[in-house]
Parts: C-alpha cells; structure tokens; sequence
C-alpha cells in the first residue's frame, strides 16, 4: 500500500485472489487503510489473473466496511476477463466503483 495523493491510498493486489488466507490479508490491509483516515483508497486490480469467491468475498466485506466508514473504495482494472465473468455472473458489478485504471483512479 502506498499514499498517491491527498487522501488517497493505493493497494495493488497481484497474482489470484482466490484463496481464503490471501483474501483475509486483502481484508486486513484494507481495513487499516479505511480506519486511517484517508479519503480514498484505490485497489488496483489490473494485475489480478483469477479471483474466486473468496476474493469476491474480500471485496464485498471491504466495500461494506469503507461504506460505514464513509470512505470511498475505487476498484481499478483493467480487470482481466476471468475477474470480470465473476463479477457479472454473481451479480456484484453494481456493488463497486469502477475506474478504467490506477491513473483514472487517483484523478477522480
């Protein structure tokens, strides 16, 4: 996790977001950055090549998290096509803030 701007966090995710000890340290990581104080975090998935429900189920608890702590949560792709199919398959594109990418992102 790195501070980008005023307020603004980002936390790049790599790899598969697919198993329930990597998504716990997704959670862990994100919710410190919510209950730091920032204004905005930025969770740049552009570099994430699978994600599973567990992943899902990371982001989920995430976005409910900074919804109570009245932070935003922007996810950042591009998101590759399996990341994606998750999302719309389940239903959970609408539960997001999307950005084309980091750049993107941080400028909202």
């Amino acid at each position: 996790m790195e501070a980008v701007g005023d307020g603004v966090v980002l936390v790049r995710v790599r790899g598969g977001l697919d198993s329930w000890a990597g998504s716990a340290e997704l959670v862990e990581v994100l919710t410190a950055v919510a209950d730091g104080g920032g204004r905005r975090t930025v969770v740049d998935l552009s570099g994430v090549d699978f994600a599973d429900s567990a992943g899902l189920h990371a982001l989920l608890h995430a976005q409910r998290k900074y919804d109570k702590a009245g932070v935003t949560l922007v996810v950042a792709g591009p998101l590759s096509v399996k990341v994606r199919r998750l999302l719309e398959v389940t239903g959970t594109l609408g539960a997001f803030r999307f950005a084309d990418d980091v750049d993107a992102a941080i400028a909202e």
